[in-house]
């Protein structure tokens, strides 16, 4: 990849889900592994399989209300994101111990070695925005909430 990743390198308005509706983790993943089914073509059962071996191994709730959960598939040549804002905060045994409103899967490539790992740390940067976090929380509408990710990404690029 040439250049800095942007997070819209790995989003598109497709891939925004909002509001997300699920009453836990569990349910959560599923429905983000739908979702990501659908704009990758990928399997939905083994996407879920994936993430829901990650978050074995531990949470991927970072703090303030953020989850970064992210699984490795074979079939797929590039990373691809996908955003969500939960309606109702989601218990996600996070590390500061909140419940959990936005999330934002990533699925790499089996060999994506580092770029899996310079994109987790984008996502992450992004999102610490407290300015960026304040106004995603407020927009119910998917294609807004792609807007304002879009322009702090150009940003932060």
């Amino acid at each position: 990849m040439d250049g800095p990743m942007t997070l819209t390198d790995l989003l598109t308005p497709a891939a925004v889900i909002s509001p997300l509706r699920a009453n836990g983790k569990k349910q959560a993943l599923q429905e983000l592994a739908q979702h990501a089914a659908l704009v990758t073509g990928l399997p939905e059962r083994d996407l879920f399989e994936a993430l829901l071996q990650r978050e074995r191994l531990g949470s991927t709730g970072i703090g303030d209300g953020i989850a970064i959960p992210h699984g490795r598939m074979p079939g797929i040549d590039r990373l691809v994101g996908l955003f969500a804002r939960a309606e109702k905060p989601i218990d996600f045994d996070a590390l500061d111990g909140q419940p959990v409103d936005i999330i934002f899967v990533l699925i790499a490539p089996e060999g994506a070695g580092a770029d899996h790992l310079k994109a987790l740390a984008r996502v992450a940067r992004v999102l610490r925005n407290h300015a960026v976090l304040e106004q995603v929380r407020k927009i119910r509408d998917p294609a807004a909430i792609y807007a304002v990710l879009a322009e702090s990404a150009a940003k932060a690029a």
